[in-house]
């Protein structure tokens, strides 16, 4: 939504490009996290881009691997983990509740809805719970809510489809032309198409979180003993999260017009799609967004803490006392993300992503000769099951 509403239609293109390149990197990162990763005596896994650096690029390298970490930890507090999930958060449920901001209150001098800050309070309190039990406990709270909130989104997201069915190829034409011609609203040709392209690039990286490093953290954590099949497993995930339910919430936003109407920004824009392109009442339309949001937010949050606590971990050699105070700033991070504008928390969250990527992406590059030679050995190994 956020994509469309700076870029244009044209937007929704270049993200699926990017998360078609984005498989690739996915698969290497994939790949890299279980070769490289280590198990203490303890049986606690140590992997992601840290160890690969280190143990892949050798010891000398340990210095990029250090910087990778420093950002991921920001990142986690600063970017995708908090800011812009709690936001989001807050702000479907402000749109269902109080959508005319009628019960206010002042906090810090701006007149916040109850509703956002009885979402902030809530929200921080779940988190808080979940993030103090654990690993675990995160686990165990995101295999039952994440399939759940897939198939309730994608259903919806077919529904307005196929209630619109005629309106789809003018979508896709609109989709298509504007990302070679721009849009209207962005000003000249050349300058509205590098914006499409800059925000359908940059919104798709932060959908599928491909070249950032953080899903190597999360596959190294894998049982599977093959390098190779767990990068066929990590790239799955950019194709689900990017080039199917990306492009589900980019047709169903241009099917309804909803991103040329310049009061609505983030979810709010996604929120009046559903409105218009469901064949239900309002009121459920909004309400069901709401939950999916909810759920994809929230599980992004703990995931994110995950990240963010491998990545302290490294950093200060398993100080239990250091991820500790990581956890408790963590849970203040998702306090105050309710009270800042759409505009910063993306900009912020953008900045960060850049700054985790890089060391990342040297390493890949670096490492890209062992990814191609692992690749050869698997399919020469397998080739006659498939």
């Amino acid at each position: 939504a956020t994509a469309i509403a700076a870029g244009g239609p044209g937007a929704l293109f270049w993200m699926v490009v990017a998360a078609f390149f984005g498989m690739a990197t996915k698969y290497s990162e994939g790949l890299l996290a279980i070769k490289y990763r280590t198990i203490d005596q303890d049986g606690h896994v140590l992997g992601g881009p840290f160890y690969y650096i280190e143990n892949g690029m050798g010891k000398k390298w340990k210095w990029l691997a250090k910087i990778f970490a420093f950002f991921g930890a920001g990142v986690g507090l600063f970017g995708i983990g908090t800011f812009t999930q709690v936001n989001s958060i807050a702000s479907a449920v402000k749109n269902f509740f109080d959508p005319d901001m009628a019960h206010t209150v002042t906090v810090l001098g701006n007149d916040y809805s109850i509703a956002t800050v009885i979402a902030g309070i809530l929200l921080t309190v779940f988190v808080g719970l979940v993030v103090i039990g654990g690993i675990k406990r995160i686990s165990k709270v995101s295999e039952v809510v994440v399939p759940f909130m897939a198939v309730l989104y994608v259903v919806l997201c077919l529904i307005i489809v196929f209630t619109n069915i005629k309106a789809v190829p003018g979508a896709f034409a609109e989709i298509i032309s504007s990302a070679f011609n721009g849009s209207a609203l962005a000003g000249g040709v050349m300058g509205s198409m590098i914006v499409a392209m800059q925000k359908g690039v940059a919104r798709g990286i932060f959908s599928n979180e491909s070249g950032l490093g953080s899903a190597p953290i999360a596959a190294a954590a894998a049982r599977t003993k093959d390098p190779v099949r767990q990068g066929l497993v990590s790239m799955t995930g950019t194709f689900i999260d990017t080039i199917v339910i990306c492009t589900m919430t980019g047709l169903s936003i241009v099917i309804a017009g909803s991103w040329l109407d310049p009061k609505l920004e983030g979810v709010a824009i996604t929120m009046d799609a559903f409105q218009k392109g469901l064949p239900f009442p309002g009121f459920i339309a909004t309400f069901s967004l709401m939950l999916c949001l909810v759920f994809f937010a929230f599980t992004t949050i703990l995931g994110w803490d995950y990240y963010g606590e491998r990545c302290v971990e490294y950093l200060f050699n398993r100080n239990k006392a250091v991820v500790k105070g990581y956890r408790w700033l963590y849970i203040l991070a998702v306090f105050i993300g309710p009270y800042m504008t759409v505009a910063a928390v993306w900009n912020i969250a953008d900045i960060f992503n850049a700054l985790m990527a890089f060391p990342n992406l040297i390493a890949l590059l670096a490492l890209s000769g062992v990814v191609v030679k692992e690749t050869k050995e698997f399919h020469a190994k397998h080739k006659g099951s498939y």
